[in-house]
């Protein structure tokens, strides 16, 4: 009898200590799945990170957004708590963050109590002594001082986590061709998942932009134009490219791909000083490193991506209802010999601007509504089999002139060059020279001088005695007029090329039809050098 009252009071006082402790969930490794993330040669994962990762596993593939992690920011094993959002609390933002501040003023009452008892040698309850005990098993006595600074909540993103799955088919295998290319690790395809969940059009408070959320300035550097016409950032394939040349030059600077990867949040610079101070080891680094902006970010960030690989490469196992991937992106690849407006590239092709803006996200309002031009050397995605029904690339834009409206009704007009006035000529035609026997090219009238203005470009009709029919052709302007002389286009192809800003020697080598090695060849370039710098010149012929 006294013994079943002793089973029945330790009974009752292990349920006591969970609800005085509210651990629904402490976080061990060995908790619902019952599984533990694999380590490799390539991304290990060593001692000092094995409770980080552990934890971003949790919450990718276990913990769901009605749950919500109470925990220390620094030791991440010390998880106090796992706390279903009650269903009184879910109908709007607000209750939710009513609900998390009530168990965040709960838990740092606590540790606050704690410390002070244990500063003063005061005897610690039976809920003290289990919130003691995590903490000194995760970073000894000292663990205890600041405890209640470093509470920090984290929400559980498993339908997130599922959604981002299912994007990421449209992306999985041509990412990893890209990587196999630039020879990085084709498992870096997973790290979308942490920087964006596969959000194409995710954008950082801090500038970052894209899928794989990229820097203007670093985008710039890894040949990502980014700029008013164009943004590579948000196409994920262009960006794709960019992400893989970071990452394999990261890899070359700091030898090793758990410090190339952590530098994608805190940068080559940042993690070389690391390296420099506590050696390649990212366990090491973590747990001691106090660089002025690795942050708690920085910390986990390689522990997220070894997470998000683990779970994303083992989907049957956290999702066992299943995962609809997207269809496989299929868009066909059109490389522009010539740059043009994107209505004259959507006419070639029998299709709408909007339909094209769809399909290439780096376009911004400039090239949509007509008010520039997409650069020679830019890709652009056009739908599957597109470039089967349609074979020849198209011809570079003509130049279209105008003609002159006298009287215009609805909309602005260019009006003829009154030769009575003081003020500026507006462009007129002028003949072309019929006694060319053959095409003639568009000219520039002369004006009347006794006008006092400049001379414009001005239509002539072409005279119809000449024996084929008349090209409008550029001319000399009258010196007389005060007018400037158009330069004439020189027929001979140009032997150098100064480079421009964001242009790269694949862009050069298609604007000048040639190749790449052909240019590197030229110039004397390594094989492997693939820098260029604006203002440079190269040479593009013999």
């Amino acid at each position: 009898m006294i013994k079943g009252f002793r089973y029945l009071l330790f009974g009752l006082l292990a349920l006591t200590l969970t609800y005085l402790t509210g651990c629904s969930s402490t976080g061990d490794s060995n908790s619902a799945l019952g599984h533990k993330t694999t380590s490799d040669k390539v991304f290990p994962v060593p001692r000092g990170v094995e409770n980080n990762v552990e934890f971003w596993r949790q919450v990718y593939g276990e913990w769901s957004r009605s749950q919500i992690a109470f925990h220390d920011n620094l030791y991440m094993g010390v998880i106090y708590e796992v706390a279903e959002v009650p269903g009184a609390y879910r109908g709007s933002a607000e209750n939710r963050r009513a609900f998390i501040r009530g168990k965040q003023e709960e838990y740092r009452g606590r540790l606050v109590t704690l410390e002070r008892k244990v500063a003063s040698g005061e005897s610690l309850t039976a809920a003290d002594k289990v919130l003691y005990d995590k903490l000194v098993a995760a970073g000894g006595k000292s663990a205890v001082h600041g405890a209640a600074e470093r509470l920090r909540t984290q929400q559980g993103v498993r339908e997130r986590f599922l959604n981002g799955m299912e994007i990421s088919g449209r992306y999985d295998q041509a990412f990893r061709e890209i990587f196999r290319k630039h020879g990085v690790p084709e498992d870096l395809a997973y790290l979308p998942h942490v920087e964006s969940s596969f959000q194409a059009k995710a954008r950082s408070g801090v500038g970052a932009a894209g899928l794989w959320q990229f820097m203007p300035a670093t985008g710039r550097i890894y040949q990502l134009q980014v700029d008013s016409k164009l943004d590579h950032r948000m196409d994920p394939m262009l960006a794709a490219e960019g992400a893989a040349r970071y990452l394999a030059d990261a890899h070359r600077k700091l030898g090793s791909w758990p410090l190339a990867v952590t530098s994608y949040n805190h940068g080559q610079g940042g993690m070389a000083k690391a390296k420099r101070l506590y050696g390649d080891d990212i366990g090491v680094i973590v747990q001691n490193y106090k660089g002025e902006y690795f942050g708690f970010d920085s910390r986990n960030f390689y522990s997220q991506f070894v997470a998000a690989r683990e779970v994303a490469g083992n989907a049957d196992r956290y999702f066992p209802e299943g995962v609809a991937y997207h269809k496989p992106h299929d868009h066909d690849r059109l490389v522009l010999k010539h740059p043009m407006p994107a209505h004259h590239l959507a006419s070639h092709y029998g299709l709408s601007v909007f339909h094209l803006d769809d399909l290439n996200p780096s376009w911004n309002k400039p090239i949509v509504q007509g008010g520039a031009q997409i650069p020679a050397g830019n890709t652009v995605w056009l739908p599957a089999g597109t470039t089967k029904r349609v074979s020849n690339h198209p011809a570079p834009a003509p130049v279209m002139i105008a003609m002159a409206e006298p009287k215009p009704v609805s909309r602005p007009t260019l009006a003829k060059a009154d030769t009575k006035t003081t003020t500026k000529a507006q462009p007129v035609l002028a003949k072309a020279d019929t006694k060319s026997g053959g095409k003639t090219q568009p000219v520039l009238a002369k004006t009347n001088t006794k006008s006092g203005a400049k001379a414009g470009p001005t239509l002539a009709k072409a005279d119809t005695k000449t024996a084929t029919k008349a090209r409008p052709t550029l001319a000399k302007a009258d010196p007389k007029s005060g007018a400037k002389a158009t330069p004439a286009v020189a027929k001979v192809p140009p032997k150098t090329h100064v480079v421009k800003a964001n242009e790269t020697l694949y862009r050069v080598a298609v604007m000048y039809e040639t190749s790449v090695d052909e240019i590197k060849k030229l110039n004397k370039m390594n094989s492997s050098d693939n820098t260029i710098r604006a203002g440079q010149k190269l040479r593009v012929s013999g």
